[in-house]
This record gives structure tokens, C-alpha cells and sequence, in this order.
């Protein structure tokens, strides 16, 4: 063992230590309130549709039910997709009662050519999607097929996200969800001779429907 080497961590050791008992205020507490952020003057809806569409995402504004049936069924047919999946009970009933076809279940999953979920809030500073496992549509239909289609409400954006984590927070108190995910764009890996590849790990689309409740 080298006695110079280990009297080196021993003393960094201590000094993290040491700093640990020593409580300090966070010098720049205000940080992220700061106008240094470009989307200080933008709002919440406006960030994040710029911030997504930078990702590589899409972003779909919906002043109402109706804007979201014809929104899918034009996406539909543009990128010919058939079999869409949609497991939770508050997506399902949206799109059934206007006769949208879809998957409630299982059914074709493996032959699947999108999907369509809720999330938990949009962050608009990342353009990202927080989901969790607590809605039927769990883990899968948020990775597993080519397209991913999210259905949010204005009402679920919020600017960082540990404003997100908060509302998880406040929801479900003390059982958060054993499993909580950002989505941000379009799955990608450089991986391989760093050449960009979507669609690696994940969807290769992304698509945010954006539906008003605000007013």
C-alpha cells in the first residue's frame, strides 16, 4: 500500500468532512429565477415547445378535444401508421368517445406503430415529459414502439424540474412511483463511430399534444 497516497485521501477525506458539518446557505439560492435564462420572458408553453422542438421532439398545439382527434388522425395518415396502442383509462376515454380507433390492451402489441400515453408534467425549461409507472401504461408504451405520442395538459407544464418533482411530491406524498423518467426528444445514441442514431433505445418519434385547459 502506498502510505503517500493513502495520507493524501485521508486528508481529502477529512476535509469533505469537514465540510459536510459546516451547514452553509446556497450562494446563488435565487439561480434559477434569474433573468439569465433565456426563457425568462417566454412563457411556460412557448419554452417548452421550443425547447422540445430543439430535442428533436414535435410539438402539437390543441385549443381543445376536437383539435387533438383531427391533430391524430392527420398524424395518422401522414405517417401511415395503424395499429396505436393506449392503455390508460383518461386517454382511452378521450379518444373513444370521438371514435379514434386504438389498442386497450395487449393485443398486436409486438407489430405496434405507436402508442399514446398521459404523463405526470411537461418541463418546459428541458422541453421534457415526466412519466412514472403509475398508470397502466407503465414502462412500455412510453419505449417500446417507434412512436411515442403524449396527450398533456397546459396545466401540467412547469418550469424546472424539481417544480416537477414537487407536484409528484405533493401527489403522492410519501409513495412516489418506483419508477420516474424524462423524456427529452427522440431516444438517440452516438455510440457507434459517433454517428447520431435515432430511435436506438426507444422511439425514434416523439410527439406532444398540447391540450388547453387553461382558459
Amino acid at each position: 500500500m502506498n502510505k503517500r497516497n493513502t495520507t493524501a485521501k485521508e486528508s481529502m477525506l477529512k476535509n469533505i468532512r469537514q465540510a459536510l458539518l459546516v451547514k452553509q446557505d446556497h450562494p446563488h439560492k435565487d439561480f434559477e429565477e434569474t433573468p439569465l435564462y433565456k426563457d425568462a420572458e417566454d412563457s411556460l408553453d412557448v419554452t417548452f415547445a421550443r425547447e422540445l422542438t430543439e430535442a428533436g421532439g414535435n410539438f402539437v398545439y390543441c385549443d381543445g378535444e376536437i383539435a387533438v382527434i383531427e391533430s391524430l388522425i392527420l398524424l395518422a395518415e401522414k405517417l401511415k401508421i395503424n395499429k396505436i396502442h393506449a392503455w390508460e383509462p383518461g386517454v382511452q376515454q378521450l379518444l373513444q368517445q370521438y371514435g379514434f380507433p386504438i389498442y386497450t390492451n395487449e393485443h398486436h402489441f409486438e407489430d405496434t406503430d405507436a402508442s399514446i400515453t398521459a404523463c405526470e408534467v411537461l418541463v418546459a425549461r428541458n422541453g421534457s415529459v415526466l412519466v412514472s409507472n403509475v398508470d397502466l401504461a407503465g414502462r412500455r408504451l412510453s419505449i417500446y414502439p417507434p412512436v411515442h405520442i403524449v396527450i398533456a395538459k397546459a396545466s401540467q407544464l412547469v418550469i424546472d424540474i424539481r417544480h416537477g418533482l414537487k407536484r409528484l411530491s405533493n401527489r403522492y406524498g410519501a409513495q412516489l412511483p418506483s419508477m420516474i423518467s424524462l423524456i427529452t426528444g427522440p431516444s438517440r445514441t452516438a455510440d457507434i463511430q459517433k454517428e447520431l442514431v435515432l430511435g436506438a433505445h426507444g422511439p425514434k418519434e416523439l410527439y406532444v399534444f398540447l391540450l388547453e385547459d387553461r382558459f
